[in-house]
This record gives C-alpha cells, sequence and structure tokens, in this order.
C-alpha cells in the first residue's frame, strides 16, 4: 500500500514533489496558469474569437456543433501554451542564440500552426454553416 500511494503523490522518476494529493492546490495551479496563458495576446484573441463564432453555433446548429469549436479551441489554445512554455523554457536555459534551440523552437511553432490550422478550419467550417441559417 506505501508503495502504491508512492507513486501517484509524489514523481517517481525525479524523487521530487510534495507528499500527499490536494486537489485544491491543483485547482489554484490550473487557475493560475490560465491566468499566465490569458495574458498572451495571441491566446486571449484567439478565446475571444472562438466565443464570438461559439454563440450563433450555439443557437443555430446545436450543441455538436458547439462541441467542435470548444475541442478545436481547446486543442489550439493547448498548443499555444505548449509554444510558449518551450519558448520559454528554451530562453531561459540558453538565452544567446544557439541552432539547436532554434530547431526546438521551429519544431514547437509549427505545431502550434497545425493546430491553428485545424481550429480555423473548424471555424470556418461552422460560420458557413450558421451563414446558410440566416
Amino acid at each position: 500500500m506505501d508503495c502504491y500511494c508512492y507513486i501517484f503523490y509524489k514523481t517517481r522518476s525525479l524523487d521530487t514533489g510534495e507528499e500527499g494529493y490536494n486537489p485544491l492546490r491543483k485547482f489554484k495551479v490550473i487557475v493560475q496558469g490560465l491566468r499566465y496563458a490569458a495574458s498572451d495576446f495571441s491566446v486571449l484573441y484567439k478565446f475571444i474569437v472562438s466565443v464570438i463564432i461559439l454563440i450563433p453555433v450555439l443557437i443555430y446548429n446545436g450543441a455538436l456543433d458547439a462541441s467542435i469549436i470548444v475541442l478545436a479551441t481547446a486543442f489550439m489554445l493547448s498548443a499555444e501554451m505548449f509554444n510558449t512554455s518551450i519558448e520559454s523554457v528554451c530562453d531561459f536555459i540558453h538565452p544567446e542564440f544557439h541552432d539547436k534551440i532554434g530547431i526546438i523552437k521551429d519544431i514547437a511553432a509549427a505545431a502550434t500552426g497545425l493546430a491553428i490550422f485545424a481550429w480555423m478550419i473548424v471555424l470556418v467550417v461552422e460560420i458557413i454553416e450558421v451563414w446558410t441559417h440566416l
């Protein structure tokens, strides 16, 4: 039993972390991370665009189409946040220009670009569907 609990309470591979699990603390960390992400304009405006499109889609197309927008938006925003995190870590570790750091950042940006492209396709399709109802 001791070993089983230890697996879930501490990071096994690094032997770091705190003993015990506190869901309220986890929620506080999540909210704090979302607040940091919302301070980035590239994240905030995409969220606002999604909400603006989500409202008429929910009215005219229904819950299924709205849930597709929510999933595409969550996927895209997650990719944006991962990209920002990767770039920040790279800049922290190696502030000067380095070819390998540049490649890492380019790959992270490419992944984000794919997520944004998929998000945009979903939004365009949903906008066209709403337009046909008007």
